[in-house]
């Protein structure tokens, strides 16, 4: 079980992690907020339940408004089972089947409606409204918490994020290639950074930590040493 801080200098806050597709933000997210004793907001499962539930029901990722009517009626829940966060679409545990090759094909279409993003962002926000929060995703400091208490961006060489990549897909009996995943990060990292509603941008109040060269491990031990600084003026 992961060592939790119970200190009143950190209760009540929420801290936000954004970066580009392989960066290590979930992972680095999900242990962080074990460690603290706090809530695991994973935004971009929801968007991928959306495109779940779009991909399941024949709803075409081009049509905003009917991903948004969609998005305002599905239900996404997550619950913590040791150090693992589970995700549910209505009563069906989803984890694996929203990291499928296809929902990661389509994800960045779908949440780049304005619709869809405001549905989700209504959510994420009522989850997080009494804090003890860590919340990572691709517009999570900029848009959804940009009141959030720490702020930190996560990067890494579009190598190392597609070798990353390229480990999950494995575990997953997914077959692909570096090359492949370096190809379709860098169209991700394209669309995110540049589409017009809630793009992925690294904001002037944020703490930047490049992990390319860090275990994950490495990269909470940093993060921790980031909280308790400026939370605890270690």
């Amino acid at each position: 079980m992961a060592k939790q801080y119970k200190l009143q200098a950190l209760a009540g806050k929420v801290i936000a992690i954004d970066g580009p597709a392989g960066s290590g933000k979930s992972t680095t997210a999900r242990l962080l907020a074990a460690r603290l004793g706090y809530i695991y907001l994973d935004t971009g499962a929801m968007y991928r339940a959306v495109t779940l539930h779009a991909l399941r029901n024949n709803i075409p990722i081009s049509d905003g408004q009917a991903l948004t009517d969609a998005a305002d009626q599905i239900s996404i829940k997550f619950q913590m089972e040791k150090d693992n966060n589970r995700a549910f679409l209505g009563q069906e545990d989803v984890t694996q089947a929203i990291r499928s090759a296809e929902v990661t094909a389509a994800v960045s279409q779908v949440s780049a409606h304005a619709g869809v993003r405001e549905a989700m962002v209504r959510q994420q926000r009522e989850i997080a409204k009494n804090g003890n929060v860590v919340a990572e995703g691709r517009d999570t400091t900029s848009v959804v918490f940009p009141e959030a208490d720490m702020k930190i961006y996560l990067d890494a060489s579009l190598e190392e994020r597609a070798r990353r990549r390229l480990i999950d897909f494995v575990r997953l009996n997914v077959t692909s290639n570096l090359e492949e995943q370096m190809k379709e990060l860098s169209r991700r990292d394209s669309y995110d950074k540049n589409r017009a509603h809630s793009p992925l941008t690294r904001t002037a109040d944020a703490v930047i930590l490049d992990t390319t060269n860090l275990s994950v491990e490495e990269q909470v031990d940093r993060i921790m040493k980031f909280v308790k600084t400026r939370f605890m003026q270690v």
